[in-house]
């Protein structure tokens, strides 16, 4: 998909975003243990997927009124609560509902709720946008998660 430059450092995560859902559903299909999984979710949550959902609700949701943008919020207050009750020990089935509900939130986002943003915002706003963006994602942190469970 053709993406605006001002947004690509958003797709760009996205992509580690479904990288991450397909660590979760590797793990649970080699039957990774409970407690790396929920390592890793709330490593990656906490270090990766978060600050997202906060640059994207900051930078693109907040003046728009849309119900493409309420549904993103309400999938992001989902998928926090979720992060949560993993930290908190929640049930087993919540790693394979987290790598779903983030899996169908960036498709979403990507095929949805980039391209009406595309057209929705007047270049000046986009162009304000990616230069906060490029500021923030500058220098990117590399993914030094250690236990590669997944291979």
């Amino acid at each position: 998909m053709i993406r605006d430059t001002n947004i690509v450092p958003l797709s760009r995560d996205h992509h580690y975003g479904l990288l991450f859902c397909w660590k979760i559903r590797r793990g649970i299909a080699k039957g990774i243990g409970r407690d790396r999984l929920r390592s890793y979710v709330i490593y990656f949550f906490k270090n990766h997927l978060d600050r997202h959902f906060q640059e994207e609700e900051r930078m693109l949701f907040h003046d728009i009124n849309s119900p493409l943008c309420l549904r993103a919020l309400e999938e992001h207050r989902l998928i926090r609560e979720l992060a949560d009750a993993i930290e908190g020990d929640g049930p087993e089935e919540s790693f394979s509902v987290l790598a779903d509900l983030v899996d169908s939130h960036i498709r979403f986002e990507e095929r949805q709720l980039f391209p009406f943003l595309e057209k929705s915002l007047c270049n000046e706003e986009l162009s304000r946008v990616g230069a906060a963006l490029n500021r923030l994602h500058s220098h990117p942190e590399p993914d030094s998660y250690e236990d590669e469970f997944w291979r």
